[in-house]
């Protein structure tokens, strides 16, 4: 469909550096560039700046009253544009009707899988927010099908109200000539050799097992974790501190400074329990580093066999994992030619096309 205009929640723009918000940035700009006939209404939170300057993208703040503001005076700010149809990139709705067809993305469902691993005092969003908006939505985007499988395990949505749309990897994530690499060694001040670890620190993510698997490697390289503490992360923050020299965790890093640090690391460890999609081994792939992931959740669809795949309650597989890749040098370059390619596949201009898709979907449906 053509000349469309579409009101955009920019919520997860809040917080640039979260999945989230690298998916509103991504998304946003890909939309505009694969259909600049259409136009966007970004809403954004307040106090935060516009990602970028677009003719087919428009900004305007959202009511700064947390609750009152979201879910009350925004939908009567989106029905007075008049837009063909509302997408929400943060995965929810307004509580008040908007009334217009609308497109959610829908990252992960992990909070009702394992509620164990999130803070207490979420019930508003997971009780009835969330469930609200799966419910009222025209289409569902899962980022993954093993997202889709949860949307229909979880919370009976038909397939057919949902459409599978995987992330993409930006065009920063490639491999980097030696000359970039060593200034950029220099300026992190990064060790020789090392393994990477790259998430916000949380019960999922499982760092728990990567370190006891580097801590029984032999002839070991460094590790090094890249993130910022999110929550109950106490048990795991202990058991780092336990383990001494050659551990480093870096914390507040630059996302422009990400693709020389997958280009540096020997291999990049992700042996999360659960991720709704999984970017950072995609985009160390892209990167031409060697990937190793957990056999859980959206991962292995996402590598493919472009990476090792390694139990994820296994520290003693992991190990063994870490020393084959780091050891063998003819099974690393396989890792990375194949992952390259693998890498190549998730364009953020194809997740465009069929999120588009999905809201002409969205907008045929509703009008009959």
């Amino acid at each position: 469909m053509t000349g469309l205009h579409i009101a955009v929640d920019g919520y997860g723009l809040a917080r640039p550096r979260a999945g989230v918000g690298v998916y509103t940035r991504e998304i946003l700009h890909s939309l505009a560039v694969a259909r600049p006939d259409c136009r966007m209404t970004v809403f954004l939170p307040p106090g935060i700046a516009p990602p970028e300057t677009s003719p087919a993208i428009a900004y305007r703040v959202q009511p700064s009253a947390r609750l009152i503001g979201r879910h009350w005076q925004l939908p009567a700010r989106i029905r007075a544009l008049r837009p063909h149809a509302f997408f929400g990139p943060a995965g929810v709705l307004p509580l008040r009707d908007v009334h217009r067809p609308s497109v959610i993305t829908v990252h992960d469902l992990a909070i009702y899988r394992h509620r164990e691993w999130f803070p207490a005092r979420q019930p508003l969003s997971t009780g009835w927010i969330v469930p609200r908006s799966l419910r009222r939505a025209e289409v569902l985007i899962a980022v993954s099908q093993n997202t889709a499988d949860d949307l229909q395990a979880i919370f009976g949505v038909p397939a057919e109200r949902i459409a599978v749309v995987p992330e993409g990897v930006s065009k920063r994530f490639h491999p980097l000539s030696a000359e970039d690499l060593a200034e950029a060694r220099a300026r992190l001040k990064l060790p020789e050799r090392f393994i990477l670890f790259v998430s916000t620190i949380e019960p999922r993510k499982n760092l728990t097992t990567l370190l006891e698997a580097w801590a029984m490697m032999r002839n070991r390289p460094d590790l090094v974790v890249v993130g910022d503490w999110g929550w109950r992360y106490e048990p795991i923050k202990a058991q780092m501190e336990r383990l001494g020299p050659g551990l480093h965790h870096v914390r507040g890093l630059d996302p422009s400074e990400l693709p020389a640090v997958f280009n540096l690391a020997l291999a990049l460890a992700h042996p999360a329990w659960y991720e709704g999609f999984g970017l950072p081994p995609l985009e160390a792939m892209a990167s031409g580093t060697p990937v190793i992931v957990s056999d859980r959740s959206s991962l292995p669809e996402v590598v493919g066999d472009a990476a090792m795949i390694v139990a994820a309650d296994q520290p003693e597989a992991w190990r063994r994992a870490l020393e084959e890749v780091v050891g063998d040098t003819n099974l690393a370059a396989g890792m990375r030619r194949r992952g390259i390619l693998r890498a190549a596949e998730f364009t953020w201009r194809r997740s465009a096309e069929l999120t588009w898709r999905a809201i002409d979907l969205a907008v045929k449906e509703a009008a009959g």
